[in-house]
């Protein structure tokens, strides 16, 4: 039996390079190890392909890991280590590794600021889920490595969960919506559903096809439940109740709460079908 194509968004793979574990596995001019570095920005744009027009695939956060497999004129093409996902991104946006984070982003926006007191003007802002390395600097606040100052109540240990996935997801109520996007300052179905999920410490794929995938039960329409999810082609939205869910749509551009049955009559109507499947994953 032929092997099932690869998915490219999970595979470090391109006829001139691949990654070096991919060795007699997919053919490639050569093979490469990982070079590892991290995020040293806010917010890394990842794409697939290396121009500063191409659409968004996804977006990398302050602090996660990414492994460098390729890179010229300004681009780096690797995978990042939280979810697989395979593209291009700037080189700039990132450094190699030191310390191992110590704290993570609880706050939608973790304010930096030049000292510590929250009176001097931000010199940057870290997106939640954020990874940082940072030490109690006086009273309130951290330090970073990377230079500034935190407030210590917008952050957590780096170990630390969030105990309701559903309820972190509700917390991006209303942030606009953005095709790729992974933060309050703009974000998408599946990334709505992986940015709380991870964040509660459960893996979670990107994309809302890889999400309808992931193992899970199968629930039967009409029996959806608080933290259910359900997917039509190319969304996903998380039930809240039986009857209501919470999704980040391009129909109003925000992260909105919506009735059921509305929603699948919209959808209907612009032609688009029925769900295509309903989930409901472990914790």
């Amino acid at each position: 039996m032929a092997e099932a194509p690869r998915d490219p968004r999970l595979t470090p793979a391109r006829p001139d390079v691949a990654a070096a574990h991919l060795a007699g596995v997919v053919p490639a001019a050569r093979y490469a190890e990982p070079r590892w570095r991290v995020v040293d920005v806010a917010v890394a744009p990842l794409s697939d392909a290396p121009d500063a027009d191409a659409a968004l695939s996804t977006q990398l956060l302050l602090g996660e890991r990414f492994a460098i497999y390729d890179g010229a004129a300004g681009w780096v093409w690797g995978q990042a280590a939280r979810d697989g996902y395979v593209g291009y991104a700037p080189e700039a946006c990132f450094a190699p590794e030191t310390q191992a984070p110590t704290h993570r982003v609880t706050a939608l926006q973790a304010l930096i600021y030049p000292e510590p007191s929250i009176k001097t003007r931000p010199i940057a802002a870290a997106p939640f889920g954020a990874l940082l390395a940072a030490r109690a600097e006086g009273e309130g606040f951290v330090a970073l490595d990377l230079g500034g100052y935190a407030c210590a109540q917008h952050l957590a240990g780096a170990d630390s969960v969030e105990a309701d996935w559903v309820a972190t997801a509700a917390r991006f109520l209303g942030a606009p919506y953005l095709w790729g996007g992974r933060t309050a300052g703009g974000i998408d179905c599946s990334g709505l559903v992986q940015i709380a999920r991870q964040a509660a410490g459960h893996g979670c794929p990107r994309d809302a096809d890889m999400q309808a995938a992931a193992p899970g039960r199968d629930v039967a329409p009409g029996r959806e439940k608080r933290g259910d999810l359900i997917f039509w082609s190319g969304h996903v939205a998380i039930m809240l109740s039986p009857t209501r869910l919470l999704h980040a749509t391009a129909h109003t551009m925000s992260a909105v709460i919506e009735p059921l049955a509305q929603v699948e009559a919209r959808i209907a109507a612009l032609g688009l079908g029925a769900p295509v499947a309903r989930r409901r994953w472990r914790g």
